[in-house]
């Protein structure tokens, strides 16, 4: 059989909470370098079209704590068939390598258990495997993630505002910190500032509580890759070797190929040369 190049395959990227498909563009420039394509995907209520509570963007922030989220009602598969819609327009190349990071791997888990013929290996960059249990939230609250940062990132009544609410333009310079150090360790914080500015605030409940049912036969018969964060402080070491582990008892004919990169939970700011050079066989 014919070893694929690099120019045969594009890579579909998933991004997390609060983050978007601008992400990804540092690692897209790298793979491209290296011959390959890449198209990254805004999940519903994140990326430039994202709305945000009405005061966010005004002097003091009015409502910011108590104003309900536009995004209450989305559904994970809201979020999945906007993953499945991509792979279905990339599905012309030879190889089709579906990524996703952190919260992004429920819509992405489910994308791939609905239409595992679009997807021909997955990999998983410090993000939710729903294999051993089947909602995110499950493994946040699990004792192997008890180390974890950034609870006190959140704001107000989740549920009362219908989002996990962040403030990623606080004018608190120890919330700040605290964000940077939760996600962005690595990253200079003179360069932090421009990431954070992209950040969105809501998150719709639905990404992390609502349990993904993925089986051997469909998500289950796709190569798939772990890339381990060995300095993760939003979602630790231990909890994503958990999640790797029952993955693999699920599924013990398809297990994880796992391989571990330096540094934070977002190697994509602080390191994209080296994810990209992860990401390729």
């Amino acid at each position: 059989m014919t070893e694929l190049s690099p120019v045969d395959t594009v890579f579909v990227f998933v991004h997390g909470a609060w983050h978007s498909s601008g992400q990804w563009a540092a690692t897209q420039r790298a793979l491209a370098g290296r011959g390959a394509a890449g198209v990254a995907v805004d999940l519903p209520g994140h990326g430039f079209d994202a709305p945000l509570p009405s005061g966010y963007l005004l002097p003091g922030q009015p409502g910011l704590l108590t104003e309900k989220s536009a995004l209450a009602s989305v559904t994970m598969d809201d979020c999945a068939e906007v993953v499945l819609d991509t792979l279905r327009q990339v599905r012309r190349y030879r190889r089709v390598v579906l990524v996703a990071h952190s919260a992004g791997g429920g819509p992405a888990s489910l994308a791939a258990e609905r239409a595992p013929e679009l997807v021909d290996a997955i990999v998983y960059l410090s993000a939710f495997v729903p294999a051993g249990r089947p909602r995110f939230v499950d493994y946040l609250a699990s004792p192997e993630n008890a180390t974890a940062r950034g609870q006190g990132l959140h704001l107000g009544d989740p549920e009362a505002l219908g989002a996990i609410r962040i403030n990623p333009l606080s004018p608190d310079p120890a919330y700040v910190e605290e964000l940077r150090q939760t996600h962005y360790q690595d990253t200079p914080a003179e360069r932090f500032g421009r990431w954070r500015s992209a950040l969105s605030t809501d998150l719709p409940p639905a990404i992390p509580t609502t349990p993904v049912v993925v089986t051997s036969s469909r998500w289950g018969r796709i190569p798939r890759t772990f890339l381990r964060c060995a300095d993760d402080r939003a979602l630790t070491p231990s909890v994503q070797d958990l999640m790797i582990e029952e993955a693999d008892l699920a599924v013990p004919e398809h297990p994880f190929t796992v391989r571990t990169l330096p540094g934070s939970h977002s190697p994509f700011a602080a390191r994209p040369h080296e994810l990209a050079a992860a990401l390729l066989p």
